[in-house]
């Protein structure tokens, strides 16, 4: 297998951090393309290698896979590991990272992933603490019921990974989730591929103003770790 996967910056792109995170954690191989955002609209830029102009995007030899949950899905028939062993973990999980994938807009829109800043929301509004809500009482599940210390059980899998990018709008923003939601935020931040993810994204100097944009409009900054150029 020769896998290529396209993914765009490390501190903004939560969508491509998840199959990088998991092939990473998961020990598959791959050659890593890294096409950074370039302005409000990449669409076109981004086709040279997606048929839907986003990120991720792995290519396999001709077969190209768009989309994270696909990319994760396409893995799962090759690697062991994906997902959990045990079928109610595995149904579980697989269930949780749909709700991540398709659902939380509030959180999405309102906290938008950038790893080196930290910031004070100007307003945390109704539909925000409602998937703040839900996002402690899911994780509280997955830990309760499959023993953690990770979501779905005792090993690193997707759901790890598709929530990942949540670890670190919960830093930048100062979101407060249950203590049993804050134990695995430290061990995912902890994880050597995130570490590396981190490192990566602090050492960037691009600047993407629609990004910049989206929280300046939300949140006061406090502090930026970012690299300038």
């Amino acid at each position: 297998m020769a896998y290529a996967l396209f993914t765009a910056n490390r501190n903004y792109s939560s969508w491509s951090l998840r199959p990088w995170l998991l092939m990473h954690a998961l020990d598959i191989p791959f050659d890593d393309r890294l096409v950074p955002f370039a302005g409000p609209d990449n669409a076109e830029e981004f086709r040279a290698f997606a048929p839907n102009g986003k990120v991720p995007c792995l290519h396999d030899d001709g077969v190209i896979v768009w989309d994270s949950l696909a990319i994760t899905e396409y893995l799962a028939e090759r690697h062991a590991g994906v997902w959990p062993s045990d079928p109610v973990a595995r149904a579980w999980a697989r269930c949780a990272a749909a709700e991540m994938h398709s659902g939380f807009s509030a959180l999405r829109n309102i906290c938008p992933m950038s790893v080196g800043v930290r910031a004070d929301l100007i307003a945390i509004p109704a539909a925000l603490q409602a998937d703040i809500d839900r996002i402690s009482e899911l994780f509280t599940e997955g830990l309760d019921r499959f023993g953690g210390p990770w979501l779905a059980g005792a090993e690193f899998s997707a759901v790890d990974a598709f929530f990942a990018p949540v670890a670190f709008r919960v830093r930048s923003f100062g979101l407060i989730l249950s203590d049993a939601a804050n134990g695995w935020l430290g061990r995912v931040l902890g994880h050597p591929a995130m570490m590396e993810w981190e490192a990566m994204a602090l050492a960037e100097t691009w600047r993407d103003p629609a990004h910049e944009d989206e929280i300046a409009a939300v949140a006061t900054i406090s502090a930026d770790y970012r690299a300038t150029a």
